[in-house]
């Protein structure tokens, strides 16, 4: 018999009872860091690829996407949570008001539903040795968490649905649509067949 409070999956576990979540702030930059390491997560996007221009996104690849973030955590801007096993970070999840994603604000696929105020998910990262061990479930549930402190009431996600059990870490950034219905997201919104917008209206 398999404990609830252990996730198995390919001869891994996590302890559930182990993990902390902890919203981006300076004193936990270093952390950050580590976790992104020297790619800052994937070919030095630093988690900015949403929140500049293309153009601006490209040129500040590396070490001025870093500044960037850094930038915006020291004016204590809301960025993401970290989560950690005992002291030892090992997934991100971006989270913040949709305007602060500029991309995201300018997409077609992804445009607005309506104007009510919401919080957007737009990126995951989780480390290597943690993968496909259901960690993002987990991680959305912190999320959740973390923004019904916030007082935010619609939560909103724009992940995919993978093409095979081997999708790429790389292709599936913005999360996966089966960990979203696990952590009770619901599709509001298919501008696109392949690409569902999914909320999660937190009760006040």
């Amino acid at each position: 018999m398999l404990r609830s409070d252990i996730y198995y999956m390919n001869n891994k576990s996590i302890n559930k009872t182990n993990l902390k979540f902890h919203p981006l702030t300076i004193d936990r930059w270093n952390d950050f860091g580590k976790l992104f390491g020297e790619r800052g997560a994937c070919g030095g996007c630093w988690c900015m690829s949403w929140r500049l221009s293309p153009k601006e996104f490209t040129k500040g690849k590396g070490h001025g996407n870093k500044k960037a973030m850094q930038k915006l955590v020291k004016a204590e801007e809301p960025i993401g949570i970290i989560a950690y096993i005992k002291d030892e970070p090992v997934g991100w999840c971006a989270v913040a008001p949709r305007e602060k994603f500029i991309r995201l604000e300018n997409s077609k696929v992804l445009k607005r539903i309506d104007d009510q105020p919401v919080w957007s998910i737009s990126c995951f990262f989780i480390a290597k040795p943690y993968r496909r061990m259901a960690l993002s479930v987990e991680i959305l549930k912190g999320v959740i968490k973390f923004c019904t402190k916030k007082k935010v009431q619609v939560l909103e996600a724009y992940p995919i649905k993978p093409y095979s059990k081997n999708i790429p870490a790389a292709f599936a950034w913005t999360g996966i649509i089966s960990a979203f219905e696990k952590a009770g997201f619901v599709v509001a919104k298919r501008w696109s067949k392949s690409r569902p917008i999914m909320r999660y209206y937190i009760e006040k």
